[in-house]
């Protein structure tokens, strides 16, 4: 993304002071304030506007941030603009009602500028990769809705993407498939064959790195005949995928569920937002290395 447009709630006019100062001489923003949610909500409605992402606090007179991430969340024209809510008390249970609200970043008060940058980033990121992929969609034929099994092989990040606009046409909501599709892919890649760890995505993410790091790692001898297959397969209502990659595998029970705290960190959030959107379940093989999802086309 070239150029985003921020919308910054808060109602405190020093906190407006100090995140335009951290978004001072950091190219590709644009920013407008609003110091409340009623103002907020408001100025999403202008036709004149559009905004990127939203920079949220939580705690505001009149409308404060929950409610306006519901009426947000619940706006089939808004729905789709990632929100990263702030808030002074980091509590896993203020972090649950941020997350059941429809917020999945997070910044915790006090913050650096670095983090607010990494997980800035981060939410304009994932939605352009969402954005792309939903596109991708349209370039396959809606024949594959008759696709009873199949196996793929891929190697690099912008295969996985590619190939999990294919798969999900396959699927009965390919809008929803696909995200997941793409998440694990993803993973088989970077985690897996790359041997890319979350601590080092984490500091990769907030130093800018990460892509380099990836690009460097895929260049090397060990990586280069890597690969991450994917075997479909349609058995009456149910479908699954299994995908494998070459890597030593991970603690997956850690990532099926959203940790709040893991909700500041730039990453770390694919893997249980997949479960949640995209899959009916999600299990892992193996040493973490094979993960199986699948989707039942009955209740979809």
């Amino acid at each position: 993304m070239t150029n985003a447009h921020v919308l910054v709630v808060d109602d405190e006019e020093l906190n407006l002071e100090i995140l335009l100062e951290y978004f001072d001489g950091e190219p590709g923003f644009t920013l407008e304030t609003a110091a409340d949610g009623e103002v907020a909500w408001e100025l999403l409605q202008d036709p004149t506007k559009s905004f990127d992402l939203i920079l949220l606090d939580r705690m505001m007179p009149r409308l404060d941030g929950i409610g306006l991430l519901r009426r947000i969340k619940s706006d089939t024209r808004f729905a789709a603009i990632p929100v990263v809510l702030q808030t002074s008390a980091g509590s896993a249970e203020q972090i649950r009602e941020g997350m059941e609200a429809g917020a999945y970043y997070y910044l915790t008060k006090p913050y650096r500028r670095d983090a607010l940058l990494a997980i800035t980033h981060a939410a304009l990121t994932d939605a352009s990769t969402r954005n792309n992929l939903r596109h991708q969609l349209s370039e396959h034929i809606s024949a594959l809705q008759f696709l009873n099994s199949g196996e793929f092989v891929i190697h690099t990040l912008e295969e996985a993407n590619r190939l999990a606009a294919f798969i999900a046409q396959a699927c009965p909501t390919p809008d929803a498939a696909v995200l997941g599709i793409s998440e694990l892919l993803v993973n088989g890649v970077e985690h897996g064959n790359l041997g890319l760890s979350y601590e080092e995505k984490t500091q990769l993410k907030l130093n800018d790195g990460w892509r380099a790091e990836i690009d460097r790692r895929s260049a090397l001898p060990e990586n280069a005949a890597k690969q991450v297959l994917l075997s479909f397969q349609r058995l009456g209502d149910t479908l699954t995928l299994r995908i494998t990659d070459q890597g030593k595998g991970f603690p997956w029970q850690d990532f099926l569920d959203f940790n709040p705290d893991r909700a500041c960190d730039p990453n770390g959030r694919g893997i249980a937002l997949a479960r949640m959107m995209s899959f009916g379940s999600i299990h892992y093989e193996g040493c973490g290395n094979i993960a199986v999802a699948t989707i039942n086309s009955s209740s979809s």
